[in-house]
């Protein structure tokens, strides 16, 4: 065989596999570990013949609505000021459109209005107060979005803050007496909260948690779109918007290529522009983990490959090719997991990891 028969078949099983990737699309959805729900009703709508988009929409409005889930939607952990702020993206892979809407104080399902942002209007997306204003006029209750609950921790947070010295303002004053031990002295402020609520709710006011639900999905046409939700970084300025309404980051859908979505430290996303950077990784030949993995090591490339200055971060991604290939990927060896249902029930599968 000479070397021009060996180049001609190896080129020829390359086109061939291309060929079978792009022959057999299946019904699939992934999601962030929050998302078994999810993906269930997504896959129950892709079986019934719904919009991909749709689809996810419907997976992740389960938990914008759970008021367990501190991370998304209604009951999401508040800013600074006592109030939740709401963001969420959608990218439709048939059409190419999107839409997101950022700092949302009255809309619980932000993941639906950013749909009617792209499909309502000529723009991408909308902010703040007139982001709620958009939502009422689209037929949207303005609903409180606090609980019993988020409230709580927010107090609780305000109690924690200290100054260089030590000292809070939220804290018991001189001439009360030595301080107590802090759950001891939340009890006093809070008797009506249990025990394992006041725990939980200080675990949180000294390690905020970051979020988020991200949702993907593939049908048998090949058809691809992807959302991501979130109630941002707890105790955030108010304001502040992370990467899930930014297209490009949060989330991002070529549905020649596949689809990418992230969670966790938004900044971090932000600047290396995440989902997108995992859809031209894939692109180029990279499998939806490898292209994960790549993605992470430009974040602690902007940490100078600093492992005690990277301990602050958490973050993953999530990524679906256009043939039904998978992966998610998590900057730190643990036990993250990520949702995947791809025609039966539900479940979970571990994510792969960058830093040991």
């Amino acid at each position: 065989m000479t070397r021009r028969d060996v180049f001609l078949s190896g080129a020829a099983l390359a086109c061939a596999a291309q060929s079978g990737r792009a022959a057999a699309p299946r019904n699939i959805c992934i999601s962030s570990a929050n998302g078994l729900r999810a993906t269930q009703r997504a896959m129950d709508l892709l079986k019934q013949g719904a919009d991909t988009l749709d689809a996810v929409i419907a997976g992740v409005n389960i938990q914008e609505l759970d008021p367990e889930d501190t991370s998304v939607g209604y009951g999401g952990l508040p800013n600074e000021e006592g109030y939740a702020e709401l963001d969420a993206s959608v990218m439709h892979g048939p059409t190419r459109r999107c839409g997101s809407v950022a700092a949302v104080r009255s809309c619980r399902t932000p993941s639906k209005l950013a749909k009617l942002v792209m499909e309502q209007t000529d723009h991408i997306m909308l902010v703040g107060p007139n982001a709620d204003r958009f939502a009422v006029e689209m037929g949207f209750p303005a609903e409180s979005l606090e609980t019993e609950k988020s409230r709580l921790a927010w107090l609780v947070w305000k109690q924690s803050m200290r100054d260089k010295a030590g000292h809070s303002n939220w804290g018991p004053g001189l001439d009360s007496g030595p301080p107590a031990k802090p759950l001891a002295g939340l009890k006093k402020i809070f008797p009506h909260a249990d025990d394992d609520l006041l725990a939980w709710a200080y675990q949180k006011a000294l390690h905020p948690p970051t979020g988020t639900i991200n949702c993907l999905a593939l049908n048998t046409k090949g058809e691809m779109s992807g959302t991501t939700t979130t109630s941002g970084m707890a105790w955030k300025i108010p304001g502040r918007v992370g990467d899930s309404p930014i297209i490009g980051a949060g989330v991002y859908v070529d549905q020649d290529v596949g689809a990418a979505g992230s969670t966790g430290r938004g900044e971090e996303n932000i600047r290396i522009a995440g989902a997108h950077t995992v859809v031209e990784n894939m692109r180029h030949g990279m499998s939806p983990k490898d292209a994960g993995l790549d993605a992470l090591k430009r974040i602690a490339r902007n940490f100078k490959n600093d492992k005690d200055w990277l301990k602050a971060v958490d973050i993953q991604f999530y990524a679906l090719r256009n043939d039904g290939e998978y992966a998610a990927v998590t900057l730190w060896k643990g036990n993250a997991r990520f949702a995947v249902n791809d025609g039966g029930q539900s479940r979970h599968e571990p994510c792969a990891w960058l830093l040991d």
